[in-house]
């Protein structure tokens, strides 16, 4: 498989008094997608913003490729495409405005920018709306000119926090695909995700976090077996929630059924 694309050794992260995540490691090789699966508070968008560059860590490091990233923090950023939880866009510009503002940033020669935009805007069924203000964009169509800036480069690296939010059905189903076949193709892909679906259908390799730890690690098919024939959707829950997911559902059922007069 070669060397890792990404590494991180012992990420720690504190704020203040308090500690966000603690000693995380990982690596991602060429044609791996990694997801990072846990409840929301877990530390997931803190190793986000740690492994992107947009925050320090308080101990540990991430190496691109063996190196330090801070080591020549431009290069490392060229290499990835980043797609956040919530992005913020320019509504003033409209999706080729911003598609073209990034290919200026990212130096991809004109001509190129054409034929790539062109095709991705028509593949997330964009292109009729390319001329039309990102504020009067939705949500999912936001989330898809995001992507397609994500993607433009040709990065080694993938960032994905929370991809899917705001897509419709389809939109979901080829950004699945898309990420797929870079990976196939020799892509390193980081998810992160509270979704478990999406992980388990996307995903090689699988970490769990509970409270800012890891408490489950490895390839996603030793930790399907390692749950000793319970799904890995009660395997989660029973790793980070520990709570009895169907009483809680048959309370809340009860509460809802029971007479409002």
């Amino acid at each position: 498989m070669g060397e890792p694309i990404i590494e991180a050794r012992g990420l720690s992260k504190r704020y203040g008094a308090v500690s966000a995540v603690r000693d995380i490691s990982f690596s991602i090789r060429p044609g791996e997608t990694l997801g990072v699966l846990g409840p929301n508070g877990s530390g997931k968008s803190t190793i986000v913003k740690m492994i992107t560059g947009l925050v320090e860590p308080s101990r540990g490091l991430v190496l691109f490729r063996g190196v330090r990233i801070e080591a020549d923090q431009a290069c490392y950023k060229r290499s990835f495409g980043y797609v956040p939880e919530q992005p913020d866009l320019y509504g003033f510009l409209t999706g080729w405005e911003y598609l073209d503002l990034v290919a200026t940033l990212r130096e991809i020669p004109p001509r190129i920018f054409r034929e790539k935009a062109a095709a991705m805007l028509e593949g997330f069924t964009l292109y009729p709306h390319r001329d039309s203000p990102i504020a009067s964009y939705s949500k999912g169509m936001r989330q898809r000119i995001v992507l397609i800036a994500a993607l433009m480069h040709d990065p080694e690296l993938l960032v994905l926090d929370e991809p899917f939010s705001g897509l419709d059905v389809t939109s979901a189903l080829v950004t699945r695909l898309v990420v797929e076949l870079l990976a196939a193709k020799g892509k390193a892909v980081f998810f992160s995700s509270p979704v478990l679906e999406q992980v388990e259908k996307m995903c090689t390799h699988l970490v769990v976090l509970k409270r800012g730890s890891v408490v489950a690690s490895g390839p996603i098919g030793e930790m399907q077996a390692g749950f000793a024939g319970q799904s890995l959707e009660a395997g989660f829950m029973q790793l980070t929630e520990q709570v009895d997911a169907g009483r809680i559902a048959e309370n809340i059922a009860a509460a809802a059924l029971a007479p409002a007069r």
